[in-house]
């Protein structure tokens, strides 16, 4: 998720999206330790679509 999309959405869905960012994350950690994933790249990139958001979210805040 790149940058500009993330502007374009509202903050109700910035909110959703990072719950969802959040489990998808929690989940892929846990089938890291059972079995390696095929692209462990897929963690990191994940974690900084939550950090975008969250980035995201602060700015409006403050505004």
């Amino acid at each position: 998720m790149k940058i500009a999309e993330i502007k374009e959405l509202t903050t109700q869905e910035l909110k959703e999206r990072l719950a969802a960012e959040k489990d998808a994350l929690i989940r892929m950690k846990l089938n890291h330790a059972v079995s390696p994933l095929e692209n462990p790249s897929q963690i990191k990139a994940i974690r900084k679509n939550i950090a975008r958001i969250n980035t995201e979210l602060s700015l409006r805040d403050n505004k």
